[in-house]
């Protein structure tokens, strides 16, 4: 009778122990979500309480054998690995990944994607709340508290404090991690019958090989560079965007004809110029839509920020405030 007992207990035993708590997901994997920050402009503090919430901690069966940290599930687009678990339906298609950081890259990557998602880019990196009741409104989750949920975790756990991070210490983090990542994460989870095994791909890589274009970043706003050739309405149609969005994004008709090399931005430009680009020089031939064009911001907020009136030409030698207002 002892031995019949002994290995379910030896079994509970383990299970509990092999439990990852709050606080080390926190320090094991914020490196990731300041990387993908400094990436895409996602805040860390987000990424992380999502990651918290949604793999149970990493204790989750699709975090532990399918490095799945976010419950992205497959959708149309994936051709990557799978792997099959009920959730609001039985038997629903998940994304399975060779290792957490692909969990990681994956996530930021399907925000990015996504135009539904597109005015949370124009928020601040710092503002979590936003961030969090926007990722409710754009449709990531169901349950009403959802964005309550994010935030305490956020509030609970000082998790604000990576998205302010120099890269001193990002660095200093980013070295903590690989030692970590090579003693667990590159274990390969155990065969299972249910998994579909096949090449795993790089979701942005993947992404823009599919849409024909790379999809870079000024000011953390998305662009593309048009080629020969092309129109707004056949970069919309690669893009799956709406067709009235281009032509906002970037100020212009939607008849304009594109030039080869031009930069077109697929999301709203913002208000203010990044960090460290205080003010512009104005050169021969500028105007201050193309100075606009230069840092992803709108051509009203340079005229608010410059005290400029519509239509009011500029000129060379000028100087262009873009994230102070001119006194």
């Amino acid at each position: 009778m002892k031995n019949i007992l002994l290995f379910p207990l030896l079994i509970l035993t383990f299970n509990i122990y092999s439990q990852i708590s709050k606080q080390e997901y926190i320090k094991k994997y914020s490196p990731l979500a300041i990387s993908e920050m400094r990436r895409t402009g996602i805040p860390a503090s987000i990424t992380l309480a999502q990651g918290l919430l949604e793999s149970g901690s990493g204790n989750s069966m699709l975090a532990k054998q399918a490095n799945n940290h976010f419950g992205i599930k497959c959708h149309k687009s994936w051709k990557g690995p799978k792997i099959y678990k009920d959730d609001d339906k039985k038997h629903e298609c998940f994304r399975k990944y060779g290792s957490v950081k692909e969990s990681y890259d994956d996530h930021s990557n399907f925000l990015v994607k996504y135009s539904r998602y597109d005015f949370l880019f124009e928020l601040k990196p710092t503002n979590y709340k936003k961030w969090a009741k926007g990722l409710k409104k754009a449709g990531y989750a169901t349950n009403p508290k959802y964005p309550q949920r994010l935030i305490k975790l956020i509030e609970d756990y000082n998790l604000y404090e990576f998205d302010t991070y120099s890269d001193k210490k990002h660095k200093e983090l980013l070295a903590e991690y690989t030692e970590i990542e090579t003693e667990s994460d590159k274990e390969k989870p155990e065969e299972n019958s249910t998994y579909i095994i096949k090449k795993r791909p790089k979701p942005v890589e993947d992404y823009e090989f599919q849409i024909g274009y790379d999809i870079k970043l000024n000011n953390n706003v998305k662009y593309v560079i048009a080629k020969k050739g092309d129109t707004f309405d056949k970069i919309t149609k690669k893009l799956e965007k709406m067709f009235w969005e281009l032509p906002k994004y970037n100020e212009l008709d939607k008849n304009t004809k594109l030039k080869q090399g031009q930069i077109v931005y697929i999301q709203p430009k913002r208000r203010k110029a990044e960090k460290g680009k205080e003010f512009h020089i104005v050169k021969k031939g500028e105007t201050l839509y193309t100075v606009s064009q230069i840092y992803a911001i709108k051509t009203k907020h340079l005229q608010k920020l410059n005290n400029l009136k519509p239509n009011q030409k500029i000129h060379a030698g000028d100087k262009i405030w873009l994230r102070k207002q001119k006194k």
